[in-house]
């Protein structure tokens, strides 16, 4: 796991920014904090560092270049079928000079060139330049897992694993409204857009062939899904269970491969506690990490993670926090988000990494089950919906009720009202517009009244509305959970899920594996009708029922409490100055021009009102994005 970042001059102002590349290449340091090198030459620079995880000896570091000096690789993630590929080249008289995965890539593309996209089982961002051509070859895996960031422009092609390094290149910085009003929904700035109008995230599952002066883009996969075909898929349940349980087994086999001390995420939730113990087969005193909240039991689940580690005897450590401990990193974790990202469960993440870190290198976790398998609360509401009857219309019936009801996260019955007005509104809406607001924390008339009026006219609604309609393309307009499920693996996991962890154990030099993912499980399981994966009863059905004899009783039957940081009692407490003083002030507000205060100013109240309902998480986006631009601006 490692750090890339690189250049493309066009022309002479193009070649000005190559001078960049060293401080660009250090911003990756904690991505890679193992190795440096750049290759700087006439009109392509390349620079690396290294997260050792793969032949950990100098031979492998990068950029690596093969035999005739023609082709030069900059990779960052993992390739699981390395030493399978690498046999067939051998065979086929190709020579070796490293035991690593980076070299058996490079050949493999210099051997099938794009094609070898289609071969690779890992997680992947890369570049591969052809000096000889003067081109640039970058491609990002299948579901976005790894990061890549370029800009593109008549001087100069520029990318790198992190915003961060691209800003080390001197490029402007200029807001993009419709990412921010888009931000301000779902708390997070969907693919391929980013905050800054002159940058983009390479999609999931694409490439860019770059030379000069020309870059073209090209998808290599998307789900192979087609919503009719999978509702009359013949296969029988049980044959499925054991067909999802070898594809999984194998894929958690493939991902224990490293030359360093690898263990496992260990939440005491069915998804890491399988991954724990399909691991536990294979690896001999595997060890495993939880993050408990002393301050908050209800939230705490050491005791079903201790549980699980008992029960497949691996080495267990719990690291058990207070709310202090959790806001003690609060303002670290502020300062290494490059781009706005309000996923609060972020904090919980960083601080689980820097922990693991201090035993492991490598650690499997059980992220992407819930949005392949319908894990989440708004997947059993859509179950209602679709299959709604006279309950249903009562909770839609009675909005009104629920709407002067209390409504608040931090206790059972408020967080009861607030769900039944998500549902009682999101009934109302069509297939397309009841994702998108579920998806998010405001709706756009919320998020648009925050804008300033200066902002308003910056805001190009042409193009919200069309990153918005991409988002929810999948989504008929009679949907199915299954339609549901491929536009979370395309919009909330890679843009969410997977860009939290991803940054949270990189900030620590870490490297997340996830075994949920490996592209043959993907497959299979959108061949499935949505009943195996979600009924009326039970969420996440074949991963519950594949897994009931293995795992410990006491797992079943049992809410699911997901990752929480109790925001709320910060923004009354240690936060409220920062608030209040600093970052939602009335004079930056109004010097910054961004944002209208009188909607901010309501906000305000209502956090410290006693009806708060959603508004702690609107209010931490907001803070990310006041301390992000402060720090840019």
């Amino acid at each position: 796991m490692c750090g890339i970042t690189g250049i493309f001059a066009f022309n002479l102002v193009g070649r000005f920014h190559k001078i960049n590349v060293t401080a660009a290449t250090q911003a990756l340091h904690k991505r890679g904090p193992d190795y440096q090198d750049i290759y700087l030459g006439d009109r392509v620079c390349l620079g690396h560092r290294r997260l050792s995880i793969i032949d950990t000896r100098d031979v492998s570091n990068q950029p690596m270049w093969d035999e005739s000096k023609r082709y030069c690789i900059i990779f960052n993630g993992e390739v699981f079928n390395y030493r399978e590929l690498k046999a067939e080249l051998i065979a086929k008289g190709i020579s070796f000079f490293t035991e690593s995965d980076t070299e058996v890539l490079l050949q493999l593309y210099i051997a099938e060139k794009e094609k070898c996209l289609t071969r690779l089982n890992g997680f992947f961002a890369f570049c591969i330049y052809d000096k000889q051509e003067e081109t640039l070859f970058i491609a990002r895996d299948r579901y976005g897992i790894k990061p890549l960031l370029y800009v593109f422009d008549e001087d100069k092609f520029l990318f790198a694993s992190e915003m961060k390094s691209i800003v080390q290149y001197g490029m402007e910085k200029e807001i993009d409204y419709a990412s921010l009003y888009t931000y301000l929904q779902l708390n997070y700035i969907p693919a391929p857009a980013t905050i800054f109008t002159k940058v983009k995230k390479l999609l999931p599952g694409h490439y860019l062939h770059v030379s000069l002066g020309k870059m073209e883009q090209q998808r290599y996969y998307s789900i192979p899904y087609s919503s009719a075909a999978a509702e009359s898929n013949g296969i029988g349940y049980e044959q499925a269970k054991d067909k999802f349980k070898s594809l999984l087994e194998a894929s958690v086999q493939r991902r224990l491969v490293a030359d360093v001390p690898l263990g496992s995420f260990l939440s005491g939730g069915i998804d890491s506690s399988v991954v724990t113990g399909l691991a536990s087969r294979h690896k001999s005193n595997l060890h495993t990490f939880s993050i408990g909240f002393r301050d908050e039991k209800f939230f705490d689940e050491t005791t079903y993670a201790r549980l699980v580690a008992k029960h497949f005897n691996t080495e267990h450590t719990v690291f058990s926090l207070t709310n202090n401990d959790l806001y003690e990193h609060v303002h670290s974790i502020l300062d290494y988000i490059d781009e706005p990202f309000a996923d609060s469960s972020a904090i919980a993440v960083y601080i689980l990494s820097k922990e693991t870190r201090r035993r492991a290198t490598v650690a499997l976790s059980g992220d992407g089950a819930d949005e392949m398998l319908a894990g989440y609360n708004k997947h059993a509401a859509f179950q209602k919906i679709i299959q709604k009857g006279w309950k249903e219309n009562a909770v839609g019936a009675l909005l009104p009720l629920w709407k002067v009801m209390p409504q608040s996260r931090s206790n059972p019955l408020g967080n009861t009202f607030r769900q039944l007005v998500r549902f009682g509104e999101g009934m109302k809406l069509s297939s397309k517009e009841r994702y998108w607001r579920w998806a998010g924390y405001a709706g756009e008339d919320e998020a648009g009244a925050l804008f300033s009026d200066a902002a308003h006219q910056r805001l190009v609604q042409q193009e919200y509305a069309s990153r918005k309609a991409e988002a929810v393309k999948l989504i008929p307009e009679k949907e199915s959970i299954n339609d549901i499920l491929v536009t979370d693996m395309n919009l909330v996991l890679s843009n969410d899920m997977l860009t939290k962890v991803d940054l949270m154990s990189m900030a620590n030099g870490l490297e997340v594996r996830v075994p949920f993912l490996d592209y043959e499980l993907v497959n299979f399981v959108f061949s499935l009708p949505s009943s195996y994966k979600i009924n009326a009863q039970m969420r996440k059905r074949m991963v519950q029922d594949a897994y009931r004899d293995f795992l410990p009783a006491e797992l079943y039957n049992r809410p699911k409490k997901g990752f929480e940081v109790p925001l709320l009692k910060w923004f009354h407490h240690e936060m409220k100055s920062l608030i209040n003083d600093d970052l939602l002030s009335e004079q930056l507000i109004k010097e910054q021009g961004i944002f209208n205060w009188e909607e901010i100013s309501k906000l305000r109240r209502q956090l410290f009102s006693s009806n708060p309902g959603d508004v702690h998480a609107r209010i931490w986006g907001l803070i990310v994005f006041q301390w992000w631009w402060k720090k840019n601006h």
